[in-house]
C-alpha cells in the first residue's frame, strides 16, 4: 500500500518531468541533415545557420541569417511568438546568439549561403575588427530586415 506521501511524491516527480519533457529551449543546428525551413536548401556550413524556437518548442532551422530574416518578414505571427531567433556566431560555429544581441557585418569577402553577404558574430569588437579586415558595413537585427527587404548586397 503507498501512503500519502509517496503518493504525493510521485506525483510531483511525474509534474516535473513532464514540465521537463516539454521545455522550450534551442536545440543544436542539425548540419548536413536539416532543410531550411524558407528556401528548403541543406543547412550545411556551421558557421551560418539560424533558428527560430517557437512558443511550443519546435525548432524551425534555416542557412543563414537572410532565410531567417525573409522568413520572419513574411510570417510576423510566427515570430511574434517565437521563444528564440538564433544566428551562428561566424568566429565559434555551432554557438547560437540571440538576433537582438548579434552584430552582422556585411561584406562581398565573406559569402553566406544565400548571398546576401550577412556574417554574425556575438561581439562588437570581432565586428568591428572583422569589418578593418573585410569591409563592408556593421548591422543590428532590424538593419539586417531592412536589408533583407529591399534585397541590399554589398557593392
Amino acid at each position: 500500500m503507498i501512503n500519502r506521501t509517496t503518493l504525493y511524491t510521485l506525483s510531483l516527480l511525474l509534474v516535473l518531468l513532464g514540465a521537463a519533457a516539454c521545455s522550450v529551449e534551442p536545440k543544436p543546428v542539425p548540419y548536413g541533415e536539416a532543410n531550411c525551413t524558407h528556401c528548403q536548401m541543406t543547412v550545411s556550413d556551421n558557421r551560418y545557420g539560424a533558428e527560430l524556437v517557437n512558443d511550443k518548442g519546435k525548432p524551425f532551422f534555416f542557412d543563414a541569417a537572410e532565410c531567417l530574416a525573409s522568413y520572419v518578414i513574411e510570417q510576423p505571427e510566427v515570430s511574434d511568438k517565437a521563444a528564440y531567433l538564433l544566428v551562428t556566431d561566424f568566429t565559434n560555429p555551432n554557438t547560437l546568439i540571440e538576433v537582438e544581441k548579434a552584430h552582422f557585418l556585411q561584406s562581398k569577402e565573406l559569402a553566406s549561403p544565400m548571398g546576401m553577404f550577412l556574417t554574425a558574430v556575438a561581439d562588437e569588437a570581432t565586428a568591428t575588427k572583422m569589418q578593418q579586415e573585410y569591409g563592408g558595413r556593421l548591422l543590428n537585427w532590424e538593419e539586417i530586415k531592412e536589408a533583407v527587404r529591399n534585397n541590399e548586397k554589398p557593392q
